[in-house]
This record gives C-alpha cells, sequence and structure tokens, in this order.
C-alpha cells in the first residue's frame, strides 16, 4: 500500500471509532393471550394422570417467589374425564406426583390404565371459563427389545469400556413407523439420558433395527435401553417441542408452533396420546 493512503484511512477509522453506533429501540409487543397447556400419557399399569397450565409469553415476568406461584400456573376448576370402552373416567383435581417418571400432575386418579391397544380413548375437559378441550387416542403395541449387546474394544484386553448395541424389530415394515430411543447411564432421571432422540423405520436393515453407542461406560455400572412406540400424533408434538426449544435460542430463527393433536374452543397447547414402550437394564460386565 502506497504511504499516500494510509493517513486517509486511519483518519476515516477514528471517524468511525468516534461515532456512537448503538441507538435504543422501543418495540411494543402486543398483548399475549394465555392459552392452556395439556400433557396426559396414558401408560398401561399407571394411574390415569394429567397436568393442566397456563402458558406464560415469552417477555412476560415469571415470579416464584411468592405463594401464588401454582395458582398462576395451574389451570383450576376443570372438569376433566376419559372415556374408554364406554366407561368414563372421571380425574380430580389436585396435585398427583409419579415415582417411575418424575413428573407432577394436577389432575388424576387411582383408576388404572388398561393395556388395551385396540380401542380409542377420549379426553373431555370442561374449564373454568367454559372453553373446552377434547381429544382422541389410542395406546400403540409394546415393541420388546430383542437383545442388549456389550462390546468392548477388540484391540484392547484389558479395556474396561465398553459400548451398547440395541437391537429390535420393526412391528410393521409396511407402514412407517416411528420410534423414541433414550439411553440413561446411572440414572433414570429423564434430564440425564445420554441419547434421547427420535428415528423411524427407514434404517431399518431386513426389519431389523438397531441403535448404538461409544465405548464410554465401564464395567459395574448400570445403563437403561428404552425404546418407545410414538403415535404420529405423539411424535409430531414431540418433534415440535425439540424444533421449538432450538428456536428459541436462535435469535434470527423464526417461532415454531407446537403441533398438538387438541381441539375444542379453548385453543389448547399440548398432547394426549398412548405412551407404550420397552426398557432393558443392564450391568456393564466383561
Amino acid at each position: 500500500m502506497k504511504f499516500q493512503y494510509i493517513f486517509p484511512i486511519l483518519f476515516l477509522i477514528s471517524i468511525l471509532a468516534a461515532c456512537n453506533l448503538t441507538n435504543d429501540v422501543e418495540i411494543d409487543l402486543p398483548d399475549y393471550d394465555r392459552q392452556p397447556v395439556l400433557e396426559c400419557y396414558l401408560e398401561p399399569g399407571q394411574p390415569y394422570q394429567l397436568l393442566l397450565t397456563r402458558s406464560f409469553g415469552f417477555f412476560a415476568p415469571f415470579d416464584t417467589s411468592d405463594g401464588q406461584f401454582l395458582e398462576n400456573v395451574l389451570e383450576q376448576g376443570a372438569t376433566v374425564v376419559i372415556k374408554h370402552d364406554g366407561k368414563s373416567i372421571p380425574l380430580n383435581e389436585g396435585l398427583f406426583f409419579n415415582p417411575f417418571s418424575f413428573k407432577v400432575f394436577n389432575y388424576g386418579t387411582t383408576e388404572i390404565v388398561p393395556e388395551d391397544f385396540d380401542n380409542e380413548f377420549e379426553l373431555e375437559i370442561t374449564l373454568a371459563d367454559g372453553g373446552t378441550i377434547t381429544s382422541k387416542t389410542t395406546i400403540p403395541v409394546r415393541v420388546p427389545i430383542d437383545s442388549v449387546v456389550l462390546e468392548f474394544e477388540s484391540d484392547a484386553a484389558t479395556d474396561t469400556l465398553a459400548r451398547a448395541l440395541t437391537y429390535f424389530t420393526d412391528p410393521d415394515p409396511s407402514v412407517e413407523n416411528r420410534f423414541r430411543r433414550q439411553f440413561h447411564w446411572n440414572s433414570l432421571v429423564d434430564s440425564s439420558a445420554q441419547q434421547d432422540f427420535l428415528s423411524t423405520d427407514q434404517f431399518a436393515d431386513n426389519g431389523r433395527i438397531v441403535f448404538g453407542t461409544g465405548f464410554d461406560y465401564p464395567v459395574g455400572d448400570t445403563i437403561w435401553n428404552t425404546v418407545f412406540n410414538m403415535n404420529r400424533d405423539y411424535a409430531d408434538f414431540y418433534e415440535s417441542v425439540i424444533i421449538s426449544i432450538q428456536s428459541n435460542g436462535n435469535p434470527f430463527g423464526q417461532p415454531a408452533s407446537i403441533d398438538s393433536n387438541l381441539d375444542g374452543t379453548a385453543d389448547a397447547l399440548g398432547i394426549f396420546t398412548g405412551l407404550s414402550y420397552s426398557r432393558e437394564m443392564t450391568i456393564i460386565e466383561k
């Protein structure tokens, strides 16, 4: 670069650096209309339980310091009924804890969900303000895990780290089936899952599907392999939730909508679905 151009360029840079290039902009956001949010998973052998809350705006204050937190979040005063095989099962309002899923619900009953993979379950809710939520679902057939195979690296005879290969069979190759794979290590809490993703049977090899891990797990530890057979509604809902979470972290992304299977006048978000899974616990041994 010739020297006669250096000083004009430096002078221009100093002017730009002295300028205030930031500017505060105020945006008037429309009022957010809170919506009912529902989650209900019908698991054979477990009681009917349902969580019914209200959504919050993305920029709305979310104060957990006062004693009114639950009252502000939970949808109270609703009449909840699930119908199945000619029988109506009312769900009572309260606080219910499921020790197997570690989740809390605010409507439930001691009546147990039957292992019925053929007949529909119908949900009917009337909210305190008169709004309604309705839905229908079935419980998909459980897909058994054929085997869990542990492998150690063959080139290290003293290696104590294993990988797990989980095999199962596609229940119906003539249609697209969706599965959720979970892999837990030493804890079954969802947040501790080493793997948690959706898959389809397009990866099946002669009707057989395998999920694997890396060589990361030491001898003596415990692992859990779980395979969910998912209704299409549940798979679409779960995938939309994941996309929505990812969109919230992207300031340039478009807001994502939740794919619900709920009808009625209340404009509710959420899912009413059957939950069907197989789970195998394995202690790693050489």
